[in-house]
């Protein structure tokens, strides 16, 4: 009997040392792994916490989500361009009823001198680009080069085009590494259309034939993340979202390490347009470029989102932001409502930034580049 209680004794012990052990390797197990998010589709998860970011608020935030679209290759929406003429009414309206007015005086007047300043400044030109055009034609006429009002519009028409079709306006692409992907931030305050923008040159860049990934980085806009990827289902691209108030940067950088992962080649990175004071909203913005250039990808385009309809006021935002985020190029949108498109001027000759694509309409396909021939040739249709 002694033997049998022994027995049981020993038994007993075993177990109850084997569920210890058991349970301690469950208690630690996770504990030892690093937070990381797996992208579907991709050779493995994705550290939310790289060692390449310096930046301690990188990594503090590893909430972040990649969502596959929903899109497919077939399923991209396909769109013709429109033309500047059918849908520049308004900022044609203004020019129109006074070139009308000048075509009709047997000669060049006082008058004509004033009714064309008029007209260039109503429709935002700039003071300073209305007094050389106009200057440089009233030397011309002094000397008889221009005899007649036909000849005086048809020469201001060869000036305006002139002074804007000096810049480069592709978008700036460059083929690379297939983990090295190209990153646009699109930069600018709330309510000028960065996230529908963002949309739309993802639809395009994927009829182009590239894999596009979408980061939404305005963090602090309600809904802007939701918004981004009903974008990214429509055009069949990625998108990465983070929680909302956290980290713009992070999301950025964890957007980009997620294209280099699966080699996709163009990143369209949203940021913030507005926190509690501007200083804030730059200080961001500065964190945000300064993180984009970290990670494998490399920032080959920053576009500053103007909305046409604000006029000089969009100048004021053009030198702002321009200071902080090394702009590259300008999206002008909502220039078909507009009767202000004289800003493209004031951007480009007194800022010297390019305007490179222009919002003609609210579809998917009214987003294009812009044209400085048939931009002007439009303001002088008839």
């Amino acid at each position: 009997m002694p033997t049998i209680y022994l027995v049981l004794i020993a038994v007993a012990i075993v177990f109850g040392v084997s569920v210890l052990l058991i349970s301690r390797k469950r208690a630690v197990g996770p504990a030892d792994r690093s937070p990381a998010i797996t992208v579907p589709g991709a050779p493995g998860p994705i550290p939310t916490t790289p060692a390449a970011v310096a930046e301690p608020a990188v990594v503090a935030e590893p909430a972040v989500v990649a969502e596959p679209a929903a899109g497919t290759d077939e399923g991209i929406e396909i769109f013709e361009r429109p033309r500047f003429r059918d849908r520049m009414s308004k900022s044609r309206a203004v020019l129109a009823g006074v070139f009308s007015g000048v075509r009709s005086r047997s000669g060049i007047t006082a008058e004509t001198w004033d009714d064309l300043e008029e007209a260039l400044l109503r429709a935002d030109v700039g003071v300073r680009v209305t007094d050389e055009l106009l200057n440089g034609l009233r030397a011309r006429v002094a000397s008889k080069e221009i005899a007649d009002p036909e000849a005086l519009l048809a020469a201001l028409q060869a000036d305006m085009i002139g002074r804007l079709s000096a810049n480069e306006r592709a978008l700036r692409f460059e083929p690379g590494e297939p983990d090295e992907p190209n990153v646009w931030l699109f930069v600018g305050v709330n309510g000028v259309g960065k996230t529908t923008t963002i949309g739309k040159v993802g639809a395009q860049q994927r009829q182009l034939g590239r894999s596009v990934l979408m980061a939404a980085g305005d963090t602090f806009r309600a809904a802007a993340a939701e918004q981004l990827g009903t974008w990214a289902q429509r055009s069949g691209s990625e998108l990465v979202r983070g929680s909302e108030g956290g980290d713009p940067s992070a999301v950025i950088f964890d957007g980009i390490e997620s294209a280099s992962a699966r080699h996709i080649d163009l990143v369209l990175a949203d940021t913030a347009g507005r926190l509690h004071n501007k200083t804030n909203l730059m200080e961001e913005l500065r964190k945000v470029r300064r993180v984009a250039a970290k990670g494998r990808g490399r920032v080959t385009e920053v576009l500053l989102v103007i909305d046409a309809t604000t006029g000089q006021n969009g100048l004021a935002q053009a030198r702002q932001f321009g200071e902080v985020t090394e702009v590259t190029g300008v999206v002008l949108t909502k220039l078909d409502g507009s009767a202000k498109g004289g800003i493209v001027f004031a951007i480009e000759t007194e800022l010297g930034l390019p305007v490179k694509l222009v919002g003609l309409g609210e579809s998917i396909g009214d987003l294009v580049e812009f044209d400085p021939t048939e931009f002007i040739e439009a303001l002088f249709s008839e």
